[in-house]
């Protein structure tokens, strides 16, 4: 790609954080959320990457985060448990490939059913 954007390893390592701190989820309650805003608000001013790609990782962690608060009442039909445990394993998975995508260098990666409320 000749016409990737130049960015610094340090952009690309905080663009990178941006995808990871969504991990915080798993420990933490909305700390999928919180992670990615934390960085975002940190560093969108002086890195245009992490500005697209906090935007990004945001706008699909709360896509799965309402998707999960769906899964809540369809527990009691029992097909929230499987659909939780798909959202969540969903969730891991595409995080991790949006890292690994920017580590590569693939800075153009966006996740698939994310509802874009970040523009």
């Amino acid at each position: 790609m000749s016409d990737a954007p130049q960015v610094s390893k340090d952009e690309q390592n905080w663009a990178m954080i941006c995808h990871l701190s969504a991990l915080a989820g798993f420990l933490v309650p909305f700390g999928n959320i919180v992670g990615p805003l934390i960085v975002w608000l940190i560093k969108r001013a002086e890195m245009p990457l992490v500005e697209i790609h906090g935007k990004e990782a945001l706008n699909f962690q709360i896509s799965a985060t309402i998707a999960l608060l769906i899964c809540i009442p369809l527990m009691f039909v029992l097909i929230g448990i499987p659909l939780a445990f798909a959202v969540g394993l969903a969730d891991l998975v595409l995080t991790i490939m949006a890292t690994v995508k920017v580590s590569n260098g693939d800075f153009e990666y966006r996740y698939p059913f994310a509802i874009r409320l970040l523009k």
